[in-house]
């Protein structure tokens, strides 16, 4: 293993400022842009991701204008970017900022800490980008320069692992340049050390790399398998009346996509026809109320959704009906309101909603 030493900070930093992306959020230090900017960051591409950082920093200037919003405004505003969970603990942490602290970002990598939704890696980089905190990043990127510059094999999805790379990480972090520091090392990985076919001829490491000079780079990092994958049949019910109105119900619950909007859902062990939808307790329950004049399926075959540990096979059912309920919305109030990705793409192909 090479030894930890400072100049791999100096080496690091040159390659930075010869090479680093013009980013809408580079050379900020207010907390309140750091800090979005990597909440939507996380798990997010950066070129999907830029348009809602441009979209929160406008809709929401300051953190009193996210706290005081309502959460559906931000759960719309965050619509397409997925992992909702961190929508929601985005606005709850800006409401604790304003009412518990005065509106005052905490400043310290520790009570940084302490903000719902935020962990060491987000932490880290709003302490030393805006606090000149010596506290070093540890994501998929920098995990992937340190274990492949260093021969490190411990699983990074492992405690051990976490605590290995950290230490190291930490070590290699020049206190007196922390910001430059963090971010070049994420900037490194993310553009130069990628996780397939980096550039390793002109790295400015390969002669220290232990993946390179042992010809292991694709095998590093190590990563234990993920649990297996969940799969679930999702048969959304789409009601539509003469008059074009339709029905949209809020998620309740800790599941995924909650307080989303969604079409009313009946979940299967398998795909259903006709016949077998008919006959599921769901659909009966979920239509005792509805004057139902026909019902066709609109996509034969099922729109495969992807998330972490779940792949959802979805068919949308056309019901049109011969009543109006309640709750029911016309087309404009329909758009208003904030869903799924999965119900959002629909929505936009399905004819009668256009």
């Amino acid at each position: 293993m090479p030894k930890i030493t400072l100049q791999f900070s100096k080496t690091l930093i040159t390659w930075y400022l010869q090479n680093k992306r013009d980013l809408p959020w580079r050379g900020i230090k207010d907390p309140y842009f750091i800090w979005l900017s990597e909440i939507i960051l996380q798990q997010t591409r950066v070129a999907q991701g830029t348009p809602y950082y441009y979209a929160f920093t406008e809709t929401f200037p300051t953190i009193q204008d996210l706290a005081k919003a309502d959460e559906e405004t931000v759960l719309k505003l965050w619509q397409g970017l997925g992992y909702y969970s961190r929508a929601r603990n985005l606005h709850a942490a800006a409401k604790y900022v304003v009412s518990e602290l005065g509106g005052v970002f905490p400043s310290t990598f520790s009570e940084i800490l302490k903000l719902k939704g935020v962990g060491d890696y987000t932490a880290s980089a709003i302490a030393s980008i805006c606090f000149n905190e010596p506290t070093a990043v540890v994501d998929g990127n920098v995990y992937r320069v340190l274990a492949r510059y260093f021969g490190i094999h411990t699983p990074i999805n492992t405690t051990a692992g976490s605590k290995e790379f950290k230490i190291i990480a930490q070590k290699l972090l020049d206190p007196s340049q922390s910001n430059s520091h963090n971010q070049a090392m994420m900037e490194f990985g993310a553009r130069h050390c990628m996780p397939k076919n980096p550039d390793c001829a002109s790295c400015v490491f390969k002669e220290g790399c232990v993946a390179f000079g042992n010809d292991i780079v694709s095998v590093l990092p190590v990563k234990l398998k993920k649990t297996k994958v969940r799969q679930r049949y999702f048969n959304f019910l789409v009601p539509l009346t003469e008059s074009k109105m339709t029905l949209l119900l809020q998620r309740k619950g800790k599941g995924i996509w909650q307080n989303l909007y969604q079409f009313p859902l009946v979940e299967t062990s398998k795909e259903v026809n006709e016949t077998g939808l008919l006959h599921e307790a769901h659909f009966r329950s979920a239509t005792e109320n509805w004057d139902i004049d026909s019902i066709s399926l609109y996509n034969q075959t099922a729109v495969i959704h992807k998330l972490s540990h779940q792949h959802l096979y979805t068919r949308f059912w056309i019901v049109l009906l011969n009543n109006e309920m309640e709750q029911m919305l016309n087309i404009s109030e329909m758009k208003e309101k904030a869903v799924p990705v999965l119900i959002g793409n629909f929505i936009d192909k399905f004819p009668s909603f256009n």
